[in-house]
């Protein structure tokens, strides 16, 4: 009987793991459904003064895991555990007990309704459903008797492998002002050829041998913004991985082999977290405050004079309505925001830096031009010129979610652009304005001439 067990139930488990390249170290469990025959056992027995009650019905599942189980330790040569990652379902069909639970489906109508994923509306959630409201004599009714002793045994239909989601998170500098956070896809037409999200998760997904991923991150910047400062926190679940263990010693090097990869992005402090961690990262984003330096334009001719008193305005309050760039995909409303603080650095007639300090959330493009009215008080009307963006960065400069990794992983390219960048925001010299310690690609003043509008 061992030997049938062997060659009928574990043997094709075990191939159907070496198929899908997995890395195993423990066996979980297997899922399969007697609900009806354990049903109608339960439902005459409990019925009898002293005898059996549901709990001394053995579950036909956990049967087979009694069987099963020590041939896939032999096999894999791994110990089984019940708290593992990596779960094994064996899906059977016996086509001679299929019909036993269709004549719920005329008493419980509500529980078994078509849908466009199911091939049968003959669920095992639906059947559980069902078994929970159907009336004691309709089910009497139906199962009078004892059902007869099956003929034929059951087939092994479908065995699915899988790992519960990696979760590997970190933050990231983005320099370039053409790459967009996720793939930009309009109509279908592809906009841009890279994303950050794709160049963080190519080489991750490519590492656990996953299939594939979700990506997340702490708010999001447009396509033509930098992100400087500490860095953007993101996190990424990686989908049933085949492989589930790395050092952090692999972590780090994976980080390298991204940054070595393209100069648009750079990665740091990547590492693997759990979900509750990650949950973290969206907590009290509304709270959070944001800095961001920005390149402007103005019609008029200004001097240093024109624009200092904007150092003196703190807790300024505004009103945006939804942006015109965003209304196709946001609901209009009205959203009230905060510009905490301002600083002003002076370039030539026509063009000064601005640094802002503002509540999560503020549209600082729309804060600058006005969008049409749509925002008040804006920079133009507080300077009774019109005036525009050309550039703008974000910079992060809250807490980290996540450990910070040892600078003493850093190349000494890295740290000298580390060191580059803190002396360009030690040069602004704002008090208020601390240098973080990865403003990697940072515009310098005297490139600002050569700067395009947006």
């Amino acid at each position: 009987f061992m030997g049938h067990c062997r060659v009928q139930l574990c043997c094709p488990v075990c191939l159907q793991m070496q198929s899908l390249h997995f890395t195993v170290n423990r066996v979980k469990r297997f899922e399969t459904s007697d609900r009806i025959r354990r049903y109608i056992f339960c439902f005459y027995f409990d019925r009898q003064p002293g005898s059996l009650t549901k709990d001394d019905v053995l579950q036909l599942k956990e049967v087979y895991k009694w069987l099963t189980h020590p041939l896939l330790s032999e096999e894999l040569g791994v110990p089984v555990d019940g708290k593992s990652l990596f779960e094994v379902s064996v899906i059977f069909a016996h086509p001679e007990t299929d019909g036993d639970c269709h004549f719920l489906a005329s008493v419980c109508r509500d529980c078994f309704r078509p849908t466009k994923n199911k091939q049968s509306v003959f669920t095992r959630m639906a059947v559980v459903k069902a078994l929970e409201k159907i009336k004691d004599d309709d089910f009497r009714q139906q199962f009078c008797l004892w059902p007869e002793a099956p003929k034929t045994a059951c087939i092994a239909e479908e065995i699915q492998c899988s790992h519960t989601p990696v979760y590997v998170a970190g933050r990231y500098n983005k320099f370039s002002r053409n790459l967009p956070q996720t793939p930009w896809v309009i109509d279908g037409e592809r906009k841009m050829e890279s994303s950050v999200e794709e160049l963080i998760a190519e080489p991750l997904t490519a590492m656990f041998k996953s299939d594939s991923f979700n990506f997340s991150s702490s708010g999001r910047e447009d396509v033509d913004v930098r992100t400087l400062g500490y860095g953007r926190p993101f996190a990424i679940e990686v989908l049933n991985p085949h492989r589930w263990s790395c050092t952090q010693e692999e972590i780090t090097e994976l980080q390298q082999q991204i940054n070595k990869s393209t100069d648009k992005i750079r990665v740091r402090d990547l590492q693997i977290v759990t979900r509750e961690a990650v949950g973290h990262m969206k907590e009290g984003e509304e709270e959070k405050t944001k800095c961001y330096s920005a390149l402007i334009w103005t019609q008029r001719a200004i001097e240093r004079s024109d624009i200092n008193f904007l150092q003196d305005m703190m807790e300024l309050k505004l009103d945006q309505k939804t942006p015109l760039r965003v209304l196709h995909r946001r609901p209009l409303a009205v959203r009230f925001r905060v510009i905490h603080s301002m600083k002003v650095d002076y370039i030539d007639q026509h063009h000064f830096r601005l640094y802002l300090k503002t509540q999560a959330g503020t549209y600082i493009k729309e804060f600058v031009h006005g969008d049409f009215g749509r925002t008040k008080p804006n920079l133009g009307i507080l300077m009774k010129t019109t005036v525009d963006i050309l550039e703008l960065d974000v910079e992060v400069r809250d807490v980290p979610f996540v450990w910070s990794v040892s600078r003493s992983t850093w190349s000494k390219k890295e740290g000298a652009r580390w060191r580059d960048s803190r002396m360009e925001f030690q040069r602004v010299g704002a008090e208020w304005w601390q240098a973080p310690p990865d403003n990697s690609g940072m515009s310098k003043v005297g490139d600002v001439k050569q700067a395009g509008a947006c």
